[in-house]
């Protein structure tokens, strides 16, 4: 229900600022300004990639854990995300996120909940957590053919089909 808010509110909120922020500085500032941007946006988001690749590199070449550097890369990337959309606001949500203290703000509060999910596998009660209920059934020689007799005879005492051959 939350992002149904974000996507009704959030053009009307773009419009609204291109109204005001055109009404002071012109039509062809404010087209200027929005093109500027997606360009911005579209280096960031080039340039975040390649150094992604090379932190994610160096933390496997040094044996570290490349999930910190990871995540302020992907952070950045969607603030080049951001830049591309036009309008003011998403403009300013991009540039809260090019701040450190920002990402940094942003990654604490999602690993804080990511800390409290409790995962269930499915089931209704936790207590039933990892528990994966089943049947089986135990076949002594699979490859025995159902018979009365000792193997490799029939019920007369003969020798007949063993299951590997045909007689």
């Amino acid at each position: 229900m939350r992002f149904l808010w974000i996507f009704l509110l959030l053009p009307i909120i773009e419009i609204a600022l291109f109204v005001v922020v055109g009404g002071e500085i012109g039509v062809w500032a404010v087209l200027g300004l929005v093109v500027l941007a997606a360009f911005a946006g579209v280096a960031l988001i080039r340039w975040q990639g390649m150094q992604a690749a090379l932190d994610l590199q160096q933390s496997l070449d040094q044996l570290r854990d490349p999930a910190r550097p990871m995540a302020h890369r992907t952070l950045l990337a969607l603030a080049g995300i951001l830049l591309i959309v036009p309008g003011f606001f998403t403009d300013a949500l991009a540039l809260l996120l090019l701040l450190p203290p920002v990402r940094n703000l942003i990654l604490r509060r999602v690993a804080a909940r990511a800390r409290g999910v409790r995962v269930s596998y499915g089931f209704p009660h936790e207590r039933d957590a990892g528990v994966i209920d089943g049947e089986y059934v135990i076949q002594d020689d699979p490859y025995l053919p159902p018979e009365t007799g000792a193997r490799g005879q029939d019920d007369d005492g003969r020798p007949g089909n063993s299951g590997w051959t045909r007689h």
